[in-house]
């Protein structure tokens, strides 16, 4: 009887994946220069962006391995202020709303379920235990965007954003965050015939450390192959931790399309690989 209710749950999205692609952007009649994403903003999720009254739906998984995770035990309460590095793995389901509320401005809204675990170094003498375990949720965020001028044939989109980390987590956990975390960015969008062009950069500030610093930076690059495939890639960084994201989307219909990416570690301090898959849904009024 369960598997039954399974499939049955599972017939609408398997329909969508079934069904032929209808009318999209990618046959619009679009400049060069919007070819390759279309007239809507760009949200957080990589490579996607939104219209005028449609909602963005992605849910997605997320999975981290990590062999030199840098830490303190201090931060999960067991005094010693020194950096260790330890063995990080954890499981994360995260669900993604991204709303067009006119041509100009977009919100959103994400939050995540995690299990993670960390093994303490070897050469960490604190007590904090060999095997740090926790599970429940992550981090909730949201979003607003705003775009200050449509892009032209031989000027760049400007946008900004505002993002605030919501306080849901327990002081010194694994997971979630604690405190208020917010953050300000800016960023460039350019199309070209080779491709489009993504260059952004933020400011944060974090209530428990009650300070202001550089916050996430990227280099993005956006192709549309044909019209059901794009293949993004993009080199992200927060201060000294910066990887490296190819992703690919496959466009099922106007209203599904596959997400599956993964991110690869440049310097020592960022994430070793952290692999996404999730299915994005377009809903129109």
């Amino acid at each position: 009887m369960k598997s039954k209710t399974v499939v049955v749950a599972l017939l609408p999205i398997m329909a969508a994946l079934m069904s032929q692609p209808t009318k999209s952007f990618c046959q619009e009649e679009l400049p060069p220069y919007l070819r390759d994403r279309g007239p809507g903003m760009p949200v957080s999720m990589f490579g996607t962006y939104v219209r005028t009254g449609e909602l963005k739906i992605y849910p997605f998984y997320e999975y981290y391995r990590d062999n030199d995770l840098e830490y303190k035990p201090a931060e999960f309460g067991y005094g010693l202020n020194q950096d260790f590095r330890g063995r990080y793995r954890a499981h994360e389901g995260l669900l993604f709303f991204g709303y067009g509320i006119s041509d100009r401005v977009a919100v959103e809204f994400e939050a995540a379920y995690i299990t993670a675990e960390l093994t303490k170094s070897k050469d960490d003498p604190s007590a904090m235990p060999n095997l740090l375990e926790d599970s429940g949720l992550g981090d909730v965020e949201g979003q607003i965007r705003w775009r200050w001028n449509h892009e032209s044939a031989t000027s760049p989109e400007v946008f900004n954003y505002f993002e605030t980390v919501f306080p849901t987590g327990k002081k010194n956990s694994l997971i979630g965050t604690s405190d208020w975390e917010l953050k300000l960015g800016t960023g460039l969008i350019k199309g070209f015939n080779w491709g489009t062009v993504t260059m952004r950069v933020a400011v944060e500030y974090d209530a428990a450390e009650n300070k202001v610093d550089l916050g996430e930076y990227a280099l993005e690059y956006l192709k549309k192959a044909s019209e059901r495939f794009r293949f993004f890639v993009m080199i992200e960084g927060s201060q000294d931790e910066v990887s490296l994201t190819p992703e690919i989307q496959w466009h099922v219909s106007r209203n599904v399309f596959l997400k599956a990416n993964n991110g690869f570690g440049i310097t020592s301090k960022a994430t070793d690989f952290a692999p996404e898959v999730g299915i994005m849904f377009a809903v129109w009024p």
